[in-house]
């Protein structure tokens, strides 16, 4: 999956595919996670907030299935 650049300071890259509604993302301690069931107006939420790792707390971390990739 492509992933973009992404300002924030826990967060590295995001990438989303919309078929499979998988949002992936690589934290800057270099893990990367694969988070499912993600719409995409929730992922185009995600990419629009000022705060990427506060919006990702709250509204995805404990929200959706996951996994370690």
């Amino acid at each position: 999956m492509n992933r973009e650049a992404i300002s924030s300071s826990n967060i590295m890259s995001a990438g989303y595919d919309s078929g499979s509604e998988t949002l992936e993302i690589e934290f800057k301690s270099g893990a990367v996670y694969q988070y499912y069931n993600v719409s995409e107006h929730l992922y185009e939420q995600f990419k629009a907030a000022p705060s990427k790792g506060q919006f990702f707390h709250i509204y995805i971390k404990d929200a959706v299935p996951f996994s370690r990739v």
